[in-house]
């Protein structure tokens, strides 16, 4: 009963985010986007270890793809 409650609770939370996020201008959404790029990217550098770095950018290489000056990928 209780494991109902909270998945109508987390499907609620869900329908007012997709709600809010749809409201939202291009450029907030824009900003939005842009902040959470950027702290995925201080999160990656701070605890990500080099080993788990260096596996992940040979993997890129072999498919073919680089990473350009803003750290998204190339192709």
């Amino acid at each position: 009963m209780l494991g109902n409650k909270k998945g109508l609770l987390l499907a609620g939370i869900a329908a007012y985010a997709y709600y809010k996020y749809n409201k939202m201008s291009a450029a907030e959404k824009e900003k939005m986007v842009g902040g959470l790029k950027e702290k995925g990217r201080k999160f990656y550098d701070q605890y990500v270890p080099s080993e788990v770095k260096n596996m992940f950018e040979k993997k890129g290489q072999t498919a073919g793809r680089t990473t350009d000056e803003t750290g998204d990928f190339a192709i």
